[in-house]
């Protein structure tokens, strides 16, 4: 009965494929002969329309006087033309309408066709490919709950688990290799789930019931991942490698018992990954790929954050996130290498993804180790040199495009350029991510590769982010560290130089008219690119600074804790210096208008930008009232640390604690002068001339007031508060009414009057209250007379002050 009916389908396939070959002749036959028709029915025209022409001649005669002929001529002629006019319209209706009905006939035999096959398609999608993987999976799953309930109740022996499973796996595989002729695509699935099997029962066998060495069950996992290839090439079905081999993935965690054999578990997955690498060098599937990549690293980087013992796993995990780096850097190349392919984004990312998560890992591995710490720079050194390796190869072989050499070429530069900076400290995140956003950078702008340049944009926000980091990671550097470190020469300021230097040369290079950007020369996006990067070297030469001498202060502040019992002056336990808080204070922003002194100045005589130009007003803007508000308060703090001499048995309180105002003071005198410098341009000056001169008078008076309260307290004056400052705001609002005057300016007569204002309120609200009559009458009569002037000014100049005002 099986051989009948075998030749039953034999016999059936050969009728199908003659009715193929029958309709393509019967088609090639309908060409042909409306071909032919088509050419029959031209000459028929042709020969019609010369003897009509011939007819006509004959009708036509010369003299128009002999009228018999002519009618003659005329009766018979209509006849012929309309036989001729018939003919051609029989053979037209012929030949149109044996192609209406062929055409017809094809339509309705497609139609008859069509209609059912939407139907049949998807009931053959459904019959033919999802319930067949639908139920291989449930098969897997049923053998590995039955195994799991069998050893749970011990139903059967260990050795005859192991041999029934054995058995349906083979029974499975080879059912499914029978089928391979007729039904390929089943076929490819139970195959695969067949493998499956075979890598569930070995591993089983091996690690619950030790039935089998360790050699002999990855043998034969060798010899069941050779099968998968050779079958996954053969059949040329994905399939058959993601339930093979990716899917055997879960076999160990589904059976795990807790024992924690991470060695037995990497091996595993290394024959898996060796697999998927064979298969590389025929086909590029890159679902395949990718599911193997990310399986592999995820389950690497969960056990190393979660399971990882440096005493006990040290050289094993080394040893095994090598052999995952190189299998998935082969297997990234392979293809590609053979096919001579291009590299897309997608490419170079999982290239720098597998090359980053390698020696991150490898770093903290060999870095919590006692002796792997004194390693991490050769260890960088390798990594360099491993990338030298690939690179020389496809540089002499021109295996590939040259993007993916000048990719290569420029990790074994940021490796090599990394490798000093990680033997000194931890930094080597940040310089990582700054030089490779370098080399994509350069990479995409010279050699015109956009994604290339577009990927480096993503690397500069990270190094950034990164940076961030570590400055707050540096205070551990500073103010917790017993050993007394350098200002400036300590690996945290270089690590700043590097990041400048860089976002530095991507500056140049973007700047370089030679190289046509990524998004374009007038595209929004470049020009922000434009105005972000030199931004980001300010804000991180302002940053590095600034860190250096708070983290110094900081340090010096630790430095000062001494422990004293000193009954005399009843000072007990440990004292700090919290003076040095207040140095610290000013000296940062003595520096911050230093620093943007000097970048409005290089702006006045070098770079000359509108933009900057507003930016450093603005800055020094913000630090001038920063000294106004938070300098001039720590240095009123340092007097009154000066005058009471406090703990001045332990520090010294010298001159420079009241003299280091006048310090400050020439800085923001240098400040407010490049302000002023800044506005004299001319597409400034008319917008912020009013704004600068508020801001100078207001800077001028606070300042004063600031002195003024300094010398009488160290006079001893207690009416400093008071009486000093109301008469010293009083002179300086008729100052400023006299300078309104003279040089027309409104806004300062207004000023004038405003700090007038202040001054009376002040005086009633507060003065009056706790001062004796003597100075309530110098404070009355002084403020009193000033007024007078102010008035008298204002009626003296007043047919000029109206005259500006028309004006």
């Amino acid at each position: 009965m099986t051989e009948n009916q075998h030749k039953i389908n034999q016999l059936f396939s050969a009728v199908e494929r003659l009715l193929k070959k029958q309709e393509s002749i019967s088609s090639d036959i309908t060409l042909l002969r409306n071909e032919i028709q088509k050419i029959q029915d031209d000459e028929l025209k042709n020969e019609t329309r010369k003897e009509f022409r011939q007819e006509e001649e004959k009708t036509i005669t010369p003299s128009p006087s002999v009228n018999e002929p002519i009618r003659e001529k005329e009766v018979v002629t209509p006849p012929i033309l309309d036989q001729t006019k018939e003919k051609e319209e029989i053979i037209y209706m012929s030949s149109h309408e044996r192609f209406k009905e062929e055409k017809s006939a094809q339509k309705t035999i497609v139609s008859k066709s069509k209609t059912p096959k939407s139907k049949n398609d998807l009931e053959k999608f459904i019959g033919e490919n999802l319930i067949n993987k639908i139920g291989i999976a449930i098969t897997v799953i049923g053998v590995a709950l039955g195994t799991k309930y069998s050893i749970e109740n011990d139903l059967v022996s260990p050795l005859t688990r192991i041999i029934l499973g054995y058995l349906a796996g083979i029974g499975l595989l080879g059912f499914g290799i029978k089928l391979k002729k007729k039904y390929e695509n089943y076929s490819a699935v139970l195959v695969s789930g067949a493998i499956a099997i075979m890598y569930f029962i070995t591993f089983s066998a091996y690690n619950f019931y030790q039935l089998i060495p360790q050699t002999m069950a990855f043998v034969l996992m060798v010899i069941f991942t050779i099968f998968s290839v050779i079958a996954a090439i053969n059949y040329n079905k994905q399939i058959i490698a993601h339930i093979g081999l990716v899917g055997a993935y879960a076999i160990p965690f589904l059976l795990s018992d807790g024992s924690g054999r991470v060695g037995v578990l990497y091996s595993y997955m290394a024959i898996i990954n060796i697999g998927i690498l064979i298969i590389s060098f025929k086909k590029y599937w890159k679902p395949l790929y990718y599911s193997s990549f990310g399986l592999t690293w995820l389950i690497v980087l969960v056990w190393f954050a979660t399971e990882y013992l440096t005493d006990k796993h040290f050289s094993l995990a080394l040893t095994f996130i090598t052999i995952f780096f190189v299998t998935f850097y082969l297997t990234f190349l392979a293809y590609k290498l053979i096919k001579n392919e291009k590299f897309g984004i997608e490419n170079i990312i999982l290239l720098l993804i597998n090359s980053f998560i390698f020696y991150g890992l490898g770093y903290a591995i060999l870095s919590d180790h006692e002796t792997g710490k004194e390693l991490v720079g050769l260890f960088t050194l390798c990594n360099a040199v491993i990338h030298f390796i690939v690179s020389v190869v496809i540089y002499r072989k021109k295996l590939a495009d040259k993007n993916l050499f000048y990719l290569i070429a420029g990790l074994v530069l940021v490796f090599i350029t990394i490798t000093i900076p990680v033997q000194l400290d931890g930094n080597w995140v940040t310089l990582l991510w700054a030089a490779e956003a370098i080399l994509l950078f350069w990479i995409g702008r010279t050699k015109q590769i956009p994604v290339y340049e577009k990927l480096s944009y993503i690397v500069m926000a990270i190094a950034f982010l990164s940076l961030i980091q570590d400055w707050g990671n540096a205070y551990d550097f500073y103010g917790y560290s017993e050993e007394k470190n350098m200002p400036i020469f300590n690996i945290h300021f270089f690590t700043y130089l590097f990041v400048i230097g860089v976002f530095g040369g991507i500056h140049f290079l973007n700047n370089n008219k030679k190289y046509i950007p990524a998004f374009g020369t007038k595209n929004q996006l470049s020009a922000i690119i434009s105005f972000a990067i030199p931004a980001l070297i300010i804000f991180i030469s302002y940053i590095a600074i600034r860190l250096e001498i708070s983290m110094y202060w900081d340090q010096v502040l630790e430095n000062s804790t001494i422990s004293s019992n000193d009954n005399s002056t009843n000072y007990f336990g440990n004292h700090k210096n919290y003076s040095i808080k207040s140095f610290k204070a000013i000296w940062i922003i003595n520096y911050s208008l230093v620093f943007f002194s000097i970048l409005a100045f290089l702006n006045l005589k070098k770079i000359k930008s509108k933009s900057l130009t507003y930016i450093s007003l603005g800055l020094m803007t913000l630090m001038i009232f920063g000294f106004l508000f938070r300098s001039l308060y720590e240095i009123s703090e340092l007097r009154e640390t000066y005058l009471d001499q406090t703990l001045s048995e332990y520090y010294p309180r010298g001159l420079f604690y009241i003299g280091i105002r006048y310090v400050s003071f020439v800085f923001v005198a240098i400040t407010l002068f490049l302000c002023y410098r800044s506005i004299r341009q001319d597409f400034v000056q008319k917008k912020l001339d009013i704004p600068f001169n508020i801001l100078l008078h207001v800077a001028i008076l606070w300042i004063a007031s600031s002195e003024l309260i300094h010398w009488m307290d160290i006079g001893e004056s207690e009416q400093s508060y008071k009486l000093g400052l109301s008469i010293l705001w009083g002179i300086y609002a008729l100052l400023l009414i006299i300078l309104g005057i003279w040089k027309k300016k409104q806004y300062l007569r207004i000023m004038a009057i405003v700090l007038f204002a202040i001054t009376l309120i002040k005086l009633f609200a507060y003065d009056i209250a706790h001062l004796n009559t003597i100075s309530k009458t110098i404070v009355f009569v002084s403020l009193g007379v000033l007024l007078l002037i102010i008035s008298f000014l204002y009626n003296k100049y007043k047919n000029k002050i109206a005259n500006e005002t028309t004006d």
